[in-house]
Parts: structure tokens; C-alpha cells; sequence
């Protein structure tokens, strides 16, 4: 045997050659056309031993950084907040890591438990009344009450999209668009405040009159800015479309919540509460509406009721998964319960309580004020002047990037994300900060210093 993990001695290959009448293995290729076949053995190291291989391996993963050895300012929707050691405690019990999909109801009592005790805090948080068992993540989430749209407005494909929507989100959405035969409509940002633009809502809806099956706004924005959603469910009544809120759960504490203006369909990203943001993942989306959308809501509903003896009891209310019901009746396939995760995310959320929680988004706030105000001193301005949560753009001087991330690199920093990478219509030089609970007082003033010096003259 040649390799010890590919059990096929030659004496095997040659037989089956035989069997299938070629003398060669090349000879099983002929579909494939000869220049987009390898010429030449694989460029990979010679076989090591199991030992050696081991001590290789972890001499490379010793030259990435993660999460808990820098400094990290990135926002849109990677914000790491610092999670307590409980999380990982009670989600490693086996009682919560092995379980998958609550199917048998009364062996299940626990895990539909705690999903219920998820959706109803997700409900809380986005002033809806009622949460899905979540969802892959926000993005895909946001294409869930896309698709919610359509069936809300008798199968319309029309939106009208925040220009100022998370770009990434965005990406996901067309993607989807194609197979889904969707048009978007852009709705512009005001120039002074980067918020969205009435008269451009208006617009959009007047134009397209009854085509719009949603109007897609995200709080905070890209730009990290509250936006003002008063009255915009009505614009959205008059067009005969649902208002779609992208928002960011711990925003939703310190100031009133979607639900509180009546939007139809709320959704967003749970990443950081109570799951690590960890190299893309795992993550955590969540989708919260009103009853009477639950026929259209993906993925599952968990609900309480009473058994046979008038004892407490879980259930899956809703399933609209087509593994349960008829293709044609399902709303999506793509969505999961993602039990462990919102294992993770509830026990944080209960950890913390509502008032752990608006501490948390306060210091978050807190903290980015500090930053504004020390790079202020600089002359370094916010890029707009609307109401930030805890993340903010800053436009920096011209030519200053390769300086900032020079600096950054040296001090193990990551300072933000660039959207002059991510948007069209953005100053170059914009970089986007993120602030959370878990930088202290030398992390921003670090971050205020490489800001200050490096993004100034040259």
C-alpha cells in the first residue's frame, strides 16, 4: 500500500483498469480537454509522518492571529463583545451538543424549551410578536424577509433598498435575485446626515406604484446612524409593501425598537452575543414579525401549550420547511435552527437581563464618543453628522491608508473597516470604527494615537 490513508494498492488499480477495459488511468479522461489537465505531479511536500505533519501544521496555525490576541475596531455586524464564561459552560453540557432537530416533541421538552425562551426574547428585542428558531446569519435572514415580502404583497418583485444598507447584505441579496426574477430600487442617503432620504422613499414608491413588495431599510446604518423610522410604515401601506428593518439588536435597547414603528418584518445579526466572532463563523441570524405572518415566516416556531395532563409542554407550532409540508406550500429550505447557537445566544441574553444589556449598549456608545471626541482634537470629523450607536465613518486625510495600516499591523490592530472598498459614493479614505464593551481606555486611546498621527499630513 502506497499511502497509508488511500487504501488502493497497484495491484488494485491495474485490476480495475482491467475491468473497465483501459490501460491507463488517463485513458478514463478523454471528456476532459488535455489543457486543463495537469501535466505535471502535484507541487504538495513529500508524505510525512502523522508526528511530523502534526508539529508542521501547528507551526503555521501559530502565525494567525485571532480575535482574543488583538485589538479589534471592526464593525458591520462582526463587533466582538465580550462573553461570559457561563456561555460556554452550560452550552457544553451534551444535552445541548448533541441535540439537532426537536422532531419528537416529547423526548425534546428541553431543547423546545429553550428555543421558545429564544424566540421570545428575539420577539421582545425587536417589539414583534413573534421570532422564528433563527436563521444561517444576517444576511440570509434579510433575503428570508425578502422572500416573506413577496408572499406578504401577492408575490411582488420589486424593493426599494437603502443605499446605505450593510453592503455584504446587499451582495447576498442579489445573489438571490436572479433565481428570484427581484429588481431593486436604490433609495438615496441625505448628504449632510447620511440618513435615508424621505423624498428619494417617496420617489422610488411613486415611480413603481404598486410593484414594491418592500421598502429595506437597516438601523444603524452602514454608516452606524440611527435612522429616523417614523412614518415610513405608512409610505409603505399607501404603496401597498411591507417595511423590511435590518437592525442591530443591542441598538434596539437604547432607543424604540422596529416593532415600536410597526415595521412588518425585523432582522439582523445575533454575532457577538454570546457566540465569538471567529474566522467567518459559525453565526447567528434572526427574523421576528407579527402573527398574522406566520404563515409566511421560514424555518420553525416553537410553542407552548398544555399536555393531556394539563402539564406545561413545547411543540413545533409552525413548520414551513418542505422537508414537513408540500414544496409548493414551504417557504424556504435554506433556513436552520441552529440549535447550539441560539443555545449560546440565549444564555447570554438571560445572563446579562435587560438592564446587563442597555449597559452594554451604553458603554458601547460611551466608548465611541470617546474616540470621536480624541480624534476630534486631530481634526479628523465623523463623515456625517447623524446620531451614532457604537459604530461611526471617518474620513481621513488623502493618501493616509497605507500609513494607518502600517502602524496598525505593528501595534496589533485591527482600526476598522474600510467602505471606500464597500460603496460606491464614499470619500476614499473612509474608514468605518466599532466600539464595544470590551476596549479599554489604552485600546482607544491606541486607536485615537495611530488615527491621529498617521491619518494626518504626511
Amino acid at each position: 500500500m502506497t499511502h497509508r490513508f488511500i487504501p488502493r494498492t497497484l495491484v488494485e488499480e491495474k485490476e480495475m483498469l482491467q475491468a473497465t477495459g483501459v490501460e491507463r488511468f488517463e485513458d478514463l479522461l478523454p471528456a476532459i480537454p488535455a489543457h486543463l489537465r495537469l501535466a505535471r505531479p502535484l507541487d504538495v511536500p513529500a508524505a510525512q509522518s502523522e508526528m511530523a505533519l502534526s508539529r508542521d501544521i501547528r507551526r503555521l496555525a501559530q502565525k494567525n492571529k485571532g480575535m482574543t490576541e488583538i485589538v479589534s475596531f471592526l464593525g458591520m455586524g462582526w463587533t466582538k463583545h465580550f462573553i461570559p464564561a457561563a456561555v460556554d459552560s452550560i452550552v457544553s453540557r451534551s444535552e445541548f451538543t448533541t441535540a439537532y432537530t426537536p422532531y419528537q416533541a416529547e423526548a425534546s421538552q428541553g431543547s423546545l424549551q429553550q428555543i421558545f425562551e429564544y424566540q421570545t426574547m428575539v420577539a421582545e428585542i425587536a417589539g414583534t410578536e413573534i421570532s422564528n428558531a433563527s436563521l444561517y446569519d444576517g444576511a440570509t435572514a434579510l433575503v428570508e424577509g425578502l422572500i416573506m415580502a413577496c408572499a406578504c404583497t401577492k408575490n411582488r418583485k420589486q424593493f426599494a433598498l437603502a443605499s446605505n444598507l450593510n453592503p455584504r447584505y446587499r451582495e447576498v441579496a442579489q445573489t438571490y435575485s436572479a433565481s428570484n426574477g427581484w429588481t431593486f430600487h436604490d433609495v438615496a442617503w441625505t448628504a449632510d446626515e447620511g440618513a435615508l432620504d424621505r423624498a428619494s422613499i417617496e420617489s422610488v414608491l411613486a415611480t413603481n406604484s404598486g410593484k414594491i413588495a418592500a421598502l429595506v431599510v437597516q438601523t444603524p446604518n452602514t454608516f452606524g446612524l440611527l435612522e429616523d423610522l417614523s412614518g415610513l410604515t405608512d409610505l409603505c401601506k399607501a404603496a401597498g409593501a411591507v417595511l423590511v428593518v435590518v437592525s442591530d439588536p443591542l441598538a434596539n435597547l437604547i432607543s424604540d425598537p422596529p416593532g415600536a414603528f410597526g415595521a412588518d418584518i425585523v432582522v439582523g445579526e445575533m454575532l457577538g452575543l454570546g457566540l465569538p466572532t471567529s474566522l467567518g463563523g459559525p453565526s447567528l441570524g434572526y427574523l421576528a414579525t407579527w402573527k398574522k405572518h406566520l404563515r409566511q415566516m421560514p424555518g420553525r416556531v416553537v410553542g407552548r401549550t398544555v399536555d393531556a395532563e394539563g402539564k406545561r409542554a413545547y411543540c413545533l407550532t409552525a413548520q414551513t420547511r418542505e422537508q414537513h409540508i408540500r414544496r409548493e406550500k414551504a417557504t424556504s429550505n435554506i433556513c436552520s435552527n441552529q440549535g447550539l447557537m441560539t443555545v449560546a445566544c440565549s444564555v447570554y441574553l438571560a445572563l446579562q437581563g435587560p438592564k446587563g444589556l442597555e449597559e452594554v449598549a451604553e458603554q458601547c456608545m460611551t466608548r465611541l464618543a470617546y474616540v470621536r471626541t480624541g480624534l476630534a482634537k486631530a481634526g479628523i470629523k465623523p463623515l456625517f453628522a447623524g446620531t451614532p450607536f457604537q459604530e461611526q465613518a471617518f474620513r481621513l486625510p488623502s493618501g493616509s491608508r497605507a500609513r494607518v495600516e502600517a502602524a496598525c499591523r505593528t501595534a496589533g490592530l485591527l482600526p476598522g473597516v474600510w467602505l471606500s472598498d464597500l460603496m460606491a459614493n464614499v470619500p476614499s479614505e473612509t474608514i468605518l470604527v466599532c466600539t464595544s464593551e470590551t476596549h479599554s481606555k489604552s485600546d482607544l486611546d491606541l486607536l485615537v494615537s495611530i488615527l491621529s498621527s498617521a491619518g494626518g499630513a504626511a
